[in-house]
């Protein structure tokens, strides 16, 4: 029990961050689901990773194995969105893991041996997986060889099989990651320089130069540089892959927020006010809060500063000013609260807590014995402990019965009262693991800390004022009639304000700040350009209307689409070289800047230290330090074509550093070699024609 239960206290939120897990819930219509697990059609798997389909029982198999895992972790199943799309990427990457990327390594000649995993996972290497897992921590929160070795000899004790279940995960996953580890060392220890390479590099970076230069704008508005339809059909087809596209949606959208109207939020005030009197005279403040409130009554010790962070600086001032009774009622957007002080003490933060757990039919007697014992010999609690406790496992600091720091925050369920027991007085607790002798043998400095009943409701629309949204909603569908052009004439007929939303992909779920919408996303791709839709409710307090403005397919953008850009592309690379061929024109001969820069009617510019493999920033244009730094010395050259203009220019002297050196250049490689370590995965996804198509199902 103690192991499974300190894995889950210990990990609490980090668990969601570590191994990304949380509880699955596909938000989509069953019979669309029946339909794709009795298609074979592509169209309903969930994804495709180097030729092997991923169905839908693909991969809900291994979302469970990931869901089964958190719940043996955490004691719990984590239901918010953020949450669930966690552990719909785990699940996704352990089958890239799987079927690509450990593959691909195992092909390159890498292996881990199962001696290195040995060591990994128990022995004097162990794995960041584990060392920085907060579930083999001890009270410093630093890695604690003696809790992985305790957790792993309860590992075949536990008749559930939960353990042995996350500790073959554990297993898996530092194998996996010493896999990355090893094919990404590839890449870094491949940041070799040859020194032929490593002395030009040097000899680049600390030659610098004085450039004297003329450049020449290009004229834009010269009618006579043209672009037709065969020069951009012939670029588009030489630069196609920079034109895939994914499917995209166009769309407007006018949305209408179901909100509490002013009767409903004076309604909600006058009930505040009629309870007041209750809440200061009622002696049973839980039973009236379950009654009257959206607050049950919490044990929680509140210290100064923690209501005004969590609720409002008035409820914070009211209680810790000494002010008795009820708290007038305070207003925060549609919320109305009131409060009161139902508990002064000084309380500490934290507390150190042993235990005895017993369980059994004479369990609680036989604790109610041992406190006794307990009270009179406390030195030898871990002697009572080895002797009676159920709980073998738990021996913080090598010492049998020792739980542990607990704070308000980070406690076995239960065990609340230890923050409040005075040390050194054992006392007995009776949770869902049995009774427990319960020993507080140290504590943080206790503090000035309240326990607050708070009573609260929230102003919700009445069912009056949903239905006049709706028949607003209503009025405005009828008027758009199903088409773009309806729509368009609805917007201006109500003055309704319409969003106008740009490529919507499958995987769009946000429309503005309204989050969990795919029910707008799912219309928006089963349906044509031109259309508008009825309304579509989202959340139970948004109507929304939605018309779509363009279509956009999976594959590569219409070069019709595209044209323009490509126009002014093309359009700019002619300029460049008319420009070039004026510039040779008028300069023939010159030998002089100056007289350059007066036929060509252009400014003098002048910059100093300019280098070829510069490591700062680039003073100039680089088609210009590229030139110049082969350039003769005092030789005027040129015309050189930039991005927006042309350069005539003379490098006017040479000189030589030593401020880069061989070592920098070996550094600098090795650094752009970090960078490409960082696309392995994606360029492997790329050559093995991985296709992910969850946001089809989520």
């Amino acid at each position: 029990m103690a192991v499974l239960q300190k894995i889950r206290v210990k990990f609490g939120l980090a668990i969601s961050i570590i191994i990304a897990l949380a509880l699955l819930s596909f938000i989509i219509d069953p019979s669309t689901l029946e339909s794709a697990l009795n298609s074979m059609s592509s169209k309903y798997d969930v994804g495709q990773i180097a030729g092997k389909r991923i169905s839908y029982t693909d991969f809900q198999e291994n979302v469970d194995k990931f869901t089964t895992i958190h719940q043996v972790a955490t004691g719990s199943s984590v239901q918010n969105e953020q949450a669930q799309q966690q552990i719909r990427n785990a699940a996704w990457q352990d089958l890239l893991d799987r079927y690509m990327f450990v593959k691909n390594t195992a092909n390159a000649g890498i292996r881990v041996g199962e001696d290195e995993v040995l060591d990994l996972t128990t022995g004097n290497n162990i794995s960041p997986v584990l060392a920085q897992n907060p579930a083999f921590a001890d009270e410093t929160g630093a890695y604690s060889p003696e809790v992985l070795r305790a957790f792993v000899q309860s590992v075949d004790s536990d008749a559930s099989g939960s353990l042995r279940l996350f500790w073959n995960y554990l297993q898996n996953s530092v194998v996996v990651q010493k896999y990355y580890d090893k094919y990404g060392a590839i890449f870094n220890n491949s940041a070799t320089v040859p020194k032929v390479f490593a002395d030009r590099i040097v000899d680049e970076t600390n030659t610098t130069a004085t450039v004297d230069y003329v450049m020449v704008p290009f004229n834009y508005s010269d009618s006579t540089v043209t672009v037709n339809s065969t020069e951009i059909r012939n670029y588009y087809n030489a630069h196609k892959k920079e034109y895939k596209q994914t499917a995209g949606r166009d769309i407007e959208y006018v949305v209408y927020e179901v909100v509490p109207s002013d009767a409903d939020i004076a309604r909600t005030s006058d009930e505040m006010d009629a309870l007041l009197s209750e809440f200061e005279s009622t002696s049973n403040v839980k039973a009236f809060l379950l009654r009257n409130s959206e607050r049950s009554l919490s044990d929680y010790w509140y210290r100064q500063g923690e209501l005004a962070n969590n609720l409002s600086s008035d409820i914070d001032n009211f209680v810790f000013s000494g002010s008795e009774g009820v708290s007038p009622v305070f207003k925060h957007g549609e919320v109305f609260r009131s409060v009161k002080t139902v508990a002064s003490a000084m309380v500490p933060d934290s507390v150190y807590v042993k235990h005895i757990l017993l369980q059994g039919s004479g369990a609680k007697h036989l604790a109610d014995s041992l406190c006794g014992v307990v009270a009179a010999k406390g030195s030898d609690f871990p002697a009572l402990a080895a002797l009676y406790s159920a709980d073998v496992n738990s021996a913080d600091n090598g010492e049998l019965g020792s739980l542990g720091w607990f704070t308000q925050n980070y406690i076995i369920p239960g065990f609340e009262p230890a923050i409040t027991a005075e040390p050194g007085k054992p006392f007995v607790l009776n949770t869902q693991y049995g009774s427990h002798v319960v020993l507080v043998t140290k504590r943080s400095k206790p503090v000035a800390k309240k326990q607050v009943a708070i009573l609260e409701k929230t102003a919700l629309a009445s069912k009056e004022t949903f239905n006049d949204f709706y028949a607003k909603a209503n009025r405005f569908a009828n008027i758009a009639g199903g088409t773009f052009e309806g729509y368009r004439r609805a917007v201006d007929s109500t003055g309704v304000y319409s969003h106008p939303m740009s490529n919507v992909t499958e995987a769009t779920s946000n429309y503005g700040a309204i989050s969990q919408a795919k029910e707008i996303t799912r219309w928006v791709f089963d349906n044509k350009k031109g259309k508008a839709s009825n309304i579509i409710t989202v959340n139970n307090n948004y109507f929304f209307v939605v018309a779509i403005k363009e279509v956009r397919k999976d594959g590569y953008v219409d070069v019709n689409n595209v044209a323009a850009s490509i126009s002014e592309i093309i359009r700019t690379e002619k300029l460049q070289e008319k420009t070039k061929k004026e510039v040779a024109e008028k300069i023939q001969g010159m030998t002089d800047l100056e007289q350059i820069a007066s036929s060509l009617k252009a400014g003098m510019n002048s910059r100093e230290d300019v280098a070829f493999n510069s490591t700062g920033a680039i003073p100039l244009e680089p088609a210009l330090i590229g030139a110049a730094s082969v350039a003769p010395e005092g030789k005027i050259c040129g015309p050189v074509a930039g991005q927006a203009c042309v350069y005539v220019f003379k490098v006017s002297n040479r000189q030589t550093g030593s401020f880069y050196t061989e070592e920098d250049a070996v550094n600098a490689e090795k650094q752009k070699m970090q960078y490409t370590a960082q696309m392995i995965v994606p360029t492997m996804m790329e050559y093995s024609d991985v296709k992910d198509n969850r946001a089809r199902f989520y």
